[in-house]
């Protein structure tokens, strides 16, 4: 069986093969392995780090992700068959391209920033969710003071009112005693101006009395009753006043 590899490259080579007769109802199996010693290796499925199984109409087949500079065993056999030494080739991978080495790299730097931008897009979403619940709850902080401070001045208002009316009260109070002091002293200046009257009456009715006794010549002539009314003056010395 004439396998032939062709078209090497540092992470890649085709393996090309014959068709069988006896794999065109089956699958073909590409069997291949890293660092091969035939001395100490034997052609056993299980030696082979790598299988592919590939459909009977195909009698071609790229083998990728090797290691450059590296030799490699391939085989080819029908249905998983164990290998003989006729059906495998050895080859060595050549230096790595620079090209697929740019191509590694910006597909690597690509792989770090798409992490990259995913962490960073987790954390912005952390730091945003912690934002608006630190807002949140001022927000609340704040109304709920709001709230208090209103209950407060309700309670203040409320109080003024309290001691304006007690203030309106004691105005009452004091009007009312006020009244009763005004009262009680016109009666006091009432009574007093009466006591007056009198005591002015009885000391002018004294004075009277006494100019005459003071003078008793002027009770020897008898007294001619007037018209309107008159008065018996005694005998004994004495004589009233007639007003």
């Amino acid at each position: 069986m004439g396998i032939i590899v062709q078209n090497i490259t540092g992470n890649t080579a085709m393996v090309i093969w014959p068709k069988m007769a006896s794999c065109a109802d089956s699958f073909y199996s590409i069997m291949y392995h890293p660092n091969w010693n035939s001395m100490l290796s034997s052609y056993s499925r299980k030696s082979f780090q790598k299988e592919e199984r590939v459909p009977a109409s195909r009698s071609s087949f790229v083998v990728e992700n090797l290691t450059p500079l590296t030799t490699y065993i391939v085989c080819v056999t029908c249905q998983s068959a164990n290998p003989s030494s006729d059906q495998c080739r050895v080859f060595n991978t050549l230096e790595q391209d620079p090209a697929s080495a740019s191509n590694t790299k910006k597909e690597l730097a690509l792989g770090i920033w798409l992490t990259s931008s995913v962490l960073l897009l987790i954390i912005a979403a952390i730091l945003l969710y912690g934002c608006l619940h630190l807002l949140c709850r001022r927000r609340r902080e704040r109304l709920q003071g709001r709230k208090g401070t209103s209950k407060q001045d309700r309670g203040k208002v409320g109080t003024s009112k309290q001691d304006r009316g007690k203030v309106g009260t004691s105005k009452q109070d004091r009007g009312k005693a006020w009244t009763k002091s005004a009262a009680y002293a016109s009666e006091e200046l009432s009574g007093q101006s009466q006591l007056m009257q009198d005591t002015k009456e009885k000391h002018a009715g004294g004075i009277q009395l006494a100019t005459i006794i003071e003078n008793p010549s002027a009770c020897k002539e008898p007294i001619m009753p007037t018209s309107k009314s008159w008065e018996q003056v005694p005998t004994t010395g004495q004589c009233s006043a007639i007003s």
